[in-house]
C-alpha cells in the first residue's frame, strides 16, 4: 500500500462518528440513515463521513434508485492489522535483544 493510501485508512479511523460506522457495517450492510441515526447526525453530514471511510479504502458503496447502501471491503481492515503485526514483532525482537543483554552482562557486585 502506498503511504498516501495508509494515511487516508488512518485519517478514516481517527474520527469517533466513522469508527462508530465501520462498527455498524462490520455487522453488514447499511443505509445512510440506518448509520446516521444511531449517531445522531444528520444525512449531509453522515454522507460525508461515509466519503472519506470510502477515500480511506474501509467500505463500498452502491445505489440501487434513491437509496444508497455501504458495505465494509472484505480485506478493508487486513492492512491496519499487518501494521500493527509488524510493529508488534519489531518490539518483540527489541525486547528479546534486551533480555540477552542483561543475560550477557554480568551482574556488578556492590
Amino acid at each position: 500500500m502506498r503511504p498516501e493510501q495508509f494515511d487516508r485508512l488512518f485519517h478514516a479511523l481517527a474520527d469517533p462518528y466513522r469508527r462508530s460506522m465501520v462498527e455498524r457495517l462490520s455487522r453488514g450492510p447499511a443505509t445512510v440513515s440506518e448509520l446516521a441515526e444511531p449517531i445522531a447526525i444528520a444525512l449531509p453530514s453522515a454522507l460525508k463521513h461515509l466519503r472519506v471511510l470510502e477515500d480511506g479504502g474501509i467500505v463500498l458503496s452502491e445505489k440501487a434508485g434513491r437509496v444508497r447502501t455501504y458495505r465494509m471491503r472484505p480485506d478493508a481492515l487486513r492492512t491496519v492489522a499487518r501494521w500493527i503485526s509488524q510493529r508488534e514483532a519489531a518490539m518483540n525482537k527489541a525486547f528479546d535483544r534486551l533480555v540477552q543483554a542483561m543475560t550477557d552482562t554480568p551482574e556488578e557486585d556492590e
